[in-house]
């Protein structure tokens, strides 16, 4: 006799195929969307809950948009589809002989999963290219955590400065590096100097926040180097005119607490430049349990821990597990959200079709473009032989990505937040939080005066001073 159980009045036999899905990004989430009405159990497993929109996390970080207009439950998303179940959890490991996926939740506690087909869509998180220590000292853009950080990072600098005399102290919290030149490094950089130059302007009086400089470090020839070559010139010269300092050519080979040293690439003497903000785009590599699953599984995979796949994205050897968006090294996929909501889709097309008893067809991304926003009436976007810039940039970057925003509301809020911006100066999400958690990933916090024992020590061993 058959198992079953109710869900929203819906009777659902334990008989159905399961489908597991590991992550709630753009490629796990179009991925559960189109299985919703098909004839199989769905479990997504986010470490998060919710759905985030990561191409606008900068906007976020600079006071532009609040994490509810780039994020949503990932509940409510998908409320809708009886057969679709999400957990919160983060996946640590696998059986695949048992077909099974040990689980953790956040007070260290397991779980374990079951499935019949696994899509692994875990995407990936920012490298620091062996020099974990800087993490520290140089938040990364992967999560909202990180958003909020760079928020508390960003307006608190100008806040310490405010009660600093004249000095290289002052100029040091005034001083802002980006190490990477990437969309995410530019369009940090192009934030940064456009909140000091309007947001900021007047709202201080013994500083003026037009004279924060924002210094941008990059091992290449050019910012944006994916984009076009005239696409990375007007890329160039708004940045210069914005006053962005480019150093290309260089590596960021060390980052403390008060200054990063860059090495030139051709070979050189490294340089230091002192500052109390770093910020890091420069890499991205697989999560932790994507490098498991490529162990268990004996499966290929590059050094960034993308792992090889076959034409309809399985893992080869194993038909019921597939690995789409960032993770999928094949073809040089592109880690960018097109690629991640077109593999979802895949793979829950292959799902579909293996219940129909048709072949899968092997996996074919077409190119959606690229964009980079500047700041106010600069942006890039390069659609095939399109390229596009300037005002007409802007605007059509906005319209993608408010299309691609998950819900009415949210697409709502955050275009009526744009037009907002448009004809005023202000940011309406400016607020940050001087946490009192002990922990590294919250430099100012005033924990470290309240409980002086729990401060951590620096890399160089030594405690900051608690006021007098």
């Amino acid at each position: 006799m058959m198992c079953s159980t109710v869900k929203k009045g819906v009777v659902m036999g334990y008989g159905r195929k399961r489908v597991l899905i590991i992550g709630g990004g753009f490629g796990g989430l179009f991925c559960a969307r189109r299985l919703g009405r098909a004839d199989v159990e769905v479990t997504l497993l986010d470490r998060g809950a919710s759905h985030v929109f990561q191409p606008l996390l900068y906007q976020c970080a600079a006071g532009k948009l609040s994490t509810g207009q780039i994020s949503r439950p990932l509940r409510e998303e998908l409320a809708r589809h009886a057969n679709v179940t999400t957990l919160l959890g983060e996946a640590v490991d696998l059986d695949p002989d048992a077909r099974q996926v040990i689980a953790r939740r956040p007070d260290e506690s397991t779980f374990t999963l079951r499935y019949d087909v696994l899509i692994i869509a875990a995407g990936m998180r920012q490298s620091y290219l062996g020099h974990e220590e800087f993490a520290h000292w140089a938040p990364g853009m992967k999560t909202l955590d990180d958003a909020l950080n760079v928020r508390r990072r960003l307006f608190g600098a100008f806040e310490i400065a405010e009660t600093l005399p004249p000095g290289p102290e002052r100029d040091a919290w005034l001083t802002f590096a980006i190490a990477g030149g990437g969309p995410t490094g530019v369009e940090l950089a192009g934030q940064i100097r456009e909140m000091a130059t309007r947001a900021l302007a007047h709202e201080f009086h013994s500083i003026e926040p037009e004279d924060a400089r924002v210094l941008l470090f990059d091992g290449g020839s050019c910012v944006l180097g994916t984009f076009a070559p005239e696409l990375t010139d007007k890329a160039t010269k708004v940045l210069q005119k914005l006053g962005v300092e480019l150093h290309l050519g260089v590596h960021v080979t060390d980052v403390r607490h008060d200054r990063v040293t860059v090495t030139p690439k051709a070979g050189g003497s490294p340089e230091d430049f002192a500052t109390r903000t770093v910020l890091w785009t420069a890499g991205v590599e697989a999560v932790p349990f994507a490098r498991r699953i490529a162990k268990v599984l004996d499966a290929n995979s590059d050094r960034a821990g993308r792992i090889a796949v076959e034409p309809d994205l399985s893992v080869p050897g194993h038909p019921d597990i597939f690995v789409i968006g960032d993770l999928a090294g094949r073809d040089n996929l592109p880690g960018v959200a097109e690629n991640a909501m077109q593999g979802g889709l895949h793979a829950a097309a292959c799902v579909r079709h293996d219940l129909a008893g048709k072949p899968r067809r092997p996996y074919r991304y077409r190119d959606a473009g690229s964009a980079a926003y500047i700041s106010r009436g600069h942006a890039l976007l390069q659609v095939g032989p399109v390229k596009l810039a300037g005002v007409i940039g802007w605007l059509a970057w906005g319209f993608i990505h408010i299309a691609f925003l998950s819900g009415l509301e949210n697409r709502i809020s955050t275009l009526a937040t744009w037009l907002g911006t448009i004809a005023r100066v202000h940011r309406t999400d400016r607020t940050f939080i001087l946490d009192n958690t002990p922990s590294a990933e919250h430099s100012y916090s005033w924990l470290k005066f309240m409980h002086p024992n729990m401060l951590h020590a620096t890399r160089d061993g030594g405690q900051a001073n608690p006021p007098h």
